[in-house]
């Protein structure tokens, strides 16, 4: 069974930092693309940031210079580094991976429960 477990969100104000983790266990981590996605409250969910399995990276326009995805191969974690929070950047923010399940070799798009961020003074 894959799980993914997002964690790291909270309350912070304009200006500040949080670093989201997103845990993985089922999945073969290695072989998985991982991103981030947020859903902000009446919106669609959004791309966010990107890494693959190779470490290339690509992010949303917006967060470009502010947001840093980074992955460790062997805790199977991803994180988001998120600077210069905006009150914009408000959201459920969601783990993703698409990847092959241990065992087997089709690759599926998993999801996390998603980890509240509100940016506020």
């Amino acid at each position: 069974q894959v799980q993914l477990v997002e964690s790291g969100g909270g309350l912070v104000q304009p200006g500040g930092s949080l670093r989201l983790s997103c845990a993985t266990s089922g999945i073969r981590f290695m072989a998985s693309d991982m991103a981030w996605y947020r859903q902000a409250p009446g919106k669609l969910r959004e791309f966010v940031a990107r890494i693959s399995v190779d470490g290339a990276t690509d992010y949303l326009d917006v967060v470009q210079g502010r947001f840093a995805i980074s992955r460790d191969n062997i805790k199977r974690t991803m994180y988001l580094q998120m600077n210069s929070l905006k009150p914009e950047d408000t959201a459920v923010y969601f783990c993703n991976a698409e990847g092959p399940q241990y065992g087997r070799s089709n690759i599926r798009t998993y999801w996390g429960q998603g980890t509240q961020v509100t940016v506020s003074s």
